[in-house]
């Protein structure tokens, strides 16, 4: 009942201390082939688990904060490697990813209006309510994560927008043009 092919991601956050006193300098995080989001909250935390292992504040609560991070993005599950004399390796007993958060493709920017940090999308399908978080991603763009505030459907403000809307919505982050645009709901 387990999916011998798809092994455990490695994880190896909560012994990074014990990497690092190992006299490991430079880590590899395997990226190819993985969404923005997912290089963005891996590389965030293993800097975060760096940067706290030196500064002397490295400890089980932060580790279990960088792990629950670490799942809400994709993953077939975490293990330790054969770093610590484990002899065999930890297989996946579920296919595709254990990620605790999922995006739902809504639709793509159409522009972006720096005097008024407001963007334009067009709403392609499902709906977006004022509040959800929302993730951006783009070329360019990179990854924003923010929360959908005040939204505009036809220059009046609404809470709701649906399948087929053009609207428009205040953000910080510059976007582009067919950047996308994804709501981030927990898995069920």
């Amino acid at each position: 009942n387990e999916y011998i092919m798809s092994s455990k991601d490695l994880c190896t956050i909560s012994f990074l201390d014990q990497v690092i006193e190992a006299g490991i300098r430079i880590l590899k995080i395997e990226g190819r082939g993985r969404s923005p989001e997912y290089v963005k909250v891996t590389t965030q935390c293993y800097r975060e688990a760096a940067d706290s292992y030196i500064e002397g504040s490295y400890d089980q609560k932060k580790v279990n904060e960088w792990i629950s991070r670490l799942k809400t993005v994709y993953n077939r599950g975490f293990w330790d490697g054969y770093y610590l004399g484990q002899k065999l390796g930890e297989w996946s007993n579920i296919y595709g990813s254990k990620a605790t958060k999922k995006k739902i493709y809504l639709g793509k920017a159409k522009k972006y209006f720096t005097n008024l940090r407001v963007a334009e999308f067009d709403l392609e399908t499902m709906q977006l309510n004022e509040g959800d978080d929302i993730l951006i991603t783009g070329r360019t763009t990179g990854v924003i994560e923010t929360i959908a505030g005040e939204i505009r459907l036809n220059d009046k403000q609404v809470k709701v927008v649906k399948k087929g809307d053009n609207f428009s919505m205040k953000l910080a982050h510059i976007i582009r043009p067919s950047d996308k645009l994804y709501k981030v709901v927990d898995r069920e």
